[in-house]
């Protein structure tokens, strides 16, 4: 008989330190997302009568029905943590009669912090009285502008802003992109006025920048998912519909829509020859633009010698341009170029967002500026006094960064839009068709280059609203930029503004 090797045992295995032993391993728990919230009870003055408030700052964890209720997650899956903070009224005694207001800012990419800490809140951001950056350190005061004693008020950071974050095996980009920015943040707002118990109340919107394109679309997300009705959306520096922003080949509606913001620009700047009042002006030069220029515009090269003449002597007239700059550019003045060539002669640039300011470039020969003096004018004045309220005043603690402009939502989906501009114009015209009590107040700067404010007015010329509605859409014009609350004149009239619209919407 042949000799055969006996089969040798299997080595034990061997325990690994921290991980149980053999069979009764266990995986390691992923921590449990909670809710972090903390209450702060507070007072300012405004308008001569004190109101006693109290905040509510944190983290509120969104879940999302899995299609297993039975087996996993008891039918809901933790997905996001949305940071909020909460400004309500004490001594309420009807809570259907206090109107509630939600709020965030643009980008894509933007926290709640300018809205919040520049216009809105009962705490304010100190710069210089024309918005222009004050020496540092830097500094906040009450609010005596605050919309608190209208309404009660709720900053949202939109996933990936602020400190908002997803759950731990999430991951983040599925939030980068305009469908699922308004579902996250109308389901956030559903669930918000559900746990706090303001569904009768009398409910606004407001919003800044793509902040606006966020609010034109969650009036219609939140009527058809949630059943939400709103009373009004305010819109500062408003952008529905982007075919009136892009300026790309064979469009010629941007540079229609920019001429006046253009003309006003060079009317501050001292770069027109004939001096008229602003408002003068801006008539004057709107009617060109609708008229004598758009035609030619539509003309192109059919446009006679005669006829491209005379328009590049009045668009050097309106914009303080050379002829040989408008004519090199083929009548045609995209915004960066324009941010860099008015003042070149100067050795400066004018502002995007507010080109009431100016910033100066390492070469005086480049076609676009390097950066926009708005933001560098306001973001560190803001992020020190957020960083300092939240912790030090509302008592909120986190080492995570506070996200005020971020990077990481980019690249931004709008998949929705695919070979076409992005547009949610027919999104709040069928909102306030459906709901015709819906009233939308509209805030332009004079002097922002981001969203003229001629580019705004096109759009609600054109949303297609029956004349019975159109009277609920009302405007206000303000001698600063995108962010006109930072000039405090303009801040003082935008408040009286909100205050009668939110008092006409209820």
């Amino acid at each position: 008989m042949p000799n055969v090797e006996e089969p040798k045992k299997p080595e034990e295995e061997k325990p690994i330190p921290g991980k149980g032993e053999g069979k009764d391993e266990k995986k390691e728990e992923k921590p449990k997302a909670v809710d972090k919230l903390v209450e702060t009870r507070h007072s300012i003055t405004i308008n001569g009568r004190e109101i006693k408030y109290t905040v509510i700052t944190g983290t509120m964890v969104m879940k999302e029905e899995t299609p297993d209720r039975e087996k996993e997650f008891e039918g809901e899956k933790p997905r996001a943590q949305i940071f909020f903070i909460a400004y309500t009224k004490d001594d309420v005694e009807d809570k259907a009669k206090r109107p509630l207001t939600f709020s965030f800012n643009g980008g894509p990419g933007s926290s709640s912090v300018w809205l919040h800490l520049g216009m809105l809140g009962p705490r304010r951001v100190v710069l210089e009285d024309d918005g222009n950056l004050p020496k540092p350190p830097f500094k906040l005061t009450d609010n005596e502008y605050s919309l608190l004693d209208q309404t009660d008020l709720v900053f949202i950071d939109p996933m990936n802003t602020g400190y908002s974050r997803p759950v731990e095996g999430e991951k983040p980009k599925e939030w980068h992109g305009f469908k699922k920015d308004i579902t996250s943040v109308g389901d956030f707002i559903r669930l918000y006025t559900t746990r706090y118990n303001r569904w009768l109340s009398p409910k606004f919107l407001i919003g800044e920048s793509y902040g606006t394109t966020r609010a034109a679309g969650l009036s219609g997300y939140l009527q058809e998912r949630h059943g939400m009705y709103l009373n009004g959306i305010m819109l500062i520096s408003a952008v529905l519909d982007f075919t009136t922003l892009d300026f790309t080949i064979n469009n010629e509606v941007p540079y229609v829509m920019f001429l006046p913001a253009y003309a006003a620009t060079a009317w501050y700047h001292h770069k027109l020859k004939v001096r008229k009042p602003l408002e003068t002006l801006l008539k004057e030069v709107e009617k060109f633009a609708q008229g004598e220029y758009a035609a030619a515009l539509l003309k192109g090269d059919a446009l006679t010698k005669g006829e491209r003449a005379q328009i590049i002597e009045k668009m050097s007239r309106y914009t303080g341009l050379s002829p040989e700059f408008i004519d090199r550019s083929n009548l045609r003045i995209n915004d960066q170029h324009f941010f860099k060539e008015l003042l070149r002669d100067r050795g400066l640039t004018v502002g995007r967002l507010d080109s009431r300011f100016v910033g100066r470039d390492r070469l005086g020969v480049t076609e676009r500026p390097e950066y926009d003096p708005l933001l560098t004018n306001v973001q560190g004045p803001y992020t020190a006094a957020f960083y300092d309220y939240v912790r030090a005043e509302l008592k909120f603690e986190s080492d995570l960064s506070y996200e005020i402009l971020s990077g990481f939502v980019h690249p931004w989906s709008y998949a929705d839009f695919e070979n076409q501009f992005v547009n949610v114009g027919e999104t709040l015209r069928a909102a306030m068709t459906y709901n015709p009590y819906l009233r939308v107040f509209v805030a332009n700067g004079y002097y922002d280059l981001g969203t003229p404010y001629f580019a705004t007015e096109y759009t609600f010329n054109h949303l297609g609203l029956h004349e019975s509605v159109r009277k609920n859409v009302s405007m206000g014009y303000y001698e600063a930029g995108h962010m006109m609350y930072i000039h405090l004149p303009s801040l003082a009239e935008l408040k009286k503004d909100l205050a009668e619209f939110i008092q006409s919407a209820i």
